[in-house]
Formats: C-alpha cells, sequence, structure tokens
C-alpha cells in the first residue's frame, strides 16, 4: 500500500503559512539531499484549494532549471476543493471528484510511489485527524515568525504521535518524522 505523507516548513513559534516569508537563509546542503529525496519517490501530490491557486500561478511560470519546478509542473496534482470548478488549467492538475478521504484511500491501494499532501494546512490536518496521513514531516527552521497560520489549532483533539526519525542540519534546521501512535 501506497503511504501518504506531509512535509511542513515551520516556525519555532509553530508558523507553517507563506513560509517563504521566513525560511530566507535555513536552507543548506542537508535540506536539498531530503527535498530531493522526496521528489523522487513521490508519484503524485494532493493540494488544497489555496495551495493550487497560489501554486498555479506560480510554478507553471518558474525557470525549468529549477529541480521543484520541473518535479511540480510534471506529477499528477489532485486537487481538494468545493468552491473550484473543473477543468483546471494547470498540467497534470485535476479536482478530486467526491469525498476527499474515499479518494485518498483509493489512492493508497493503487500503483505508484508516495503519495504527497502538499500546499494546503486545512488538507494536511484533515488527513493526519481522519488517520489518512501515514508520516508528518516538520521542517523546523530556527527563526521565529511571528506571524501566520500554525498547523494546529485550539479545540483540535488530543493525538499522540510517534517520533521516527530525526535529523538537525548544519544551519539548525530540525527535520521531525512522525507517524500516529
Amino acid at each position: 500500500m501506497r503511504k501518504v505523507v506531509a512535509g511542513l516548513f515551520h516556525s519555532i513559534d509553530g508558523v507553517v503559512e507563506a513560509p517563504n516569508l521566513f525560511q530566507f537563509d535555513s536552507f543548506d546542503d542537508e535540506l536539498g539531499v531530503l527535498l530531493t529525496g522526496v521528489q523522487e519517490r513521490v508519484s503524485d501530490v494532493l493540494l488544497g484549494r489555496v495551495g493550487y491557486e497560489e501554486w498555479s500561478r506560480y510554478w507553471p511560470n518558474a525557470q525549468l532549471d529549477d529541480d521543484f519546478a520541473r518535479f511540480i509542473n510534471g506529477v499528477p496534482k489532485h486537487v481538494a476543493s468545493d468552491t473550484l470548478s473543473g477543468p483546471l488549467g494547470w498540467n497534470n492538475a485535476r479536482l478530486i471528484d467526491g469525498d476527499l478521504l474515499d479518494f485518498v484511500r483509493g489512492l493508497k491501494q493503487g500503483s505508484g510511489g508516495e503519495i504527497a499532501a502538499m500546499g494546503g494546512i486545512s488538507l494536511v490536518r484533515q488527513l493526519l485527524f481522519a488517520g489518512q496521513l501515514d508520516e508528518l514531516v516538520l521542517i523546523t527552521h530556527p527563526v521565529i515568525a511571528g506571524n501566520g497560520r500554525h498547523l494546529f489549532e485550539p479545540g483540535d483533539p488530543t493525538t499522540r504521535l510517534a517520533l521516527v526519525g530525526s535529523q538537525v542540519t548544519s544551519k539548525g534546521n530540525v527535520v521531525q518524522t512522525y507517524r500516529l501512535a
């Protein structure tokens, strides 16, 4: 069975929204190796509506010599939205028809590599609390962002996680991999 993974850039104060506003000088060679490995293992991407709308405006026009641009423009993208209507304009992007969790369960039963949940804070939360997220990777940058959405919100259910991997990079990023306990 395929697994669903989510990786989020994260500040020390818990902000995951718009990491481009706080991660500036935190990237190092170790993160490059980690992210390249993710791209090599992933064959499908799940996106939320907001992530789709933001990324579909930027990535199709990004420099194609950028590794992530080549990856994200070429990979099949499945978009969870109650408000968008298809067909979608970005290459290899399609709306998820029907219930998100049913779709994800079916996708996990199919063939291919890992399924990455990207570009969607609400999407990651929904998959995690429904037991459909197999791994949550938090890449904590050594910075206090000060503003922005957090992954977890007051009122979320108590949910036990197991730390299954961790790494500290040369620039002080902490990469933590969790699974549901």
